[in-house]
């Protein structure tokens, strides 16, 4: 019964949280439970770099005033080969990407 009440508290309190506010909530869920998401990158039609494995992407935020820089970043494995599996020799790497219209991303390179 207990476990019932709890419930169904949680539930009127989700309900009444504005839509701003569920959707943090469902973020912070994402982020403790990962989504294993996938980056393509292109050049016009062609794909030249892919990224799996990707728990999340986050946007940059300054380190003095809160601000959202203009680049989003995250980590996930290079698919070297471009064949959506990770192979034994591919390694999860830092990535990041702009927000302007000026077509890069960077990434670490896998030794």
């Amino acid at each position: 019964m207990r476990h019932v009440i709890i419930v169904l508290g949680l539930l009127f309190v989700l309900v009444g949280c504005t839509q701003e506010t569920q959707n943090k909530i469902s973020r912070s869920v994402q982020n403790w439970t990962g989504v294993n998401g996938v980056l393509e990158v292109y050049a016009g039609n062609k794909l030249v770099k892919r990224f799996l494995a990707i728990d999340k992407l986050s946007t940059a935020v300054s380190t003095t005033d809160d601000t959202a820089r203009p680049y989003r970043f995250g980590y996930g494995v290079l698919d070297e080969n471009m064949n959506m599996r990770v192979d034994r020799n591919e390694q999860k790497v830092y990535f990041e990407f702009s927000d302007y219209s000026t077509s890069y991303i960077f990434y670490t390179y896998p030794e």
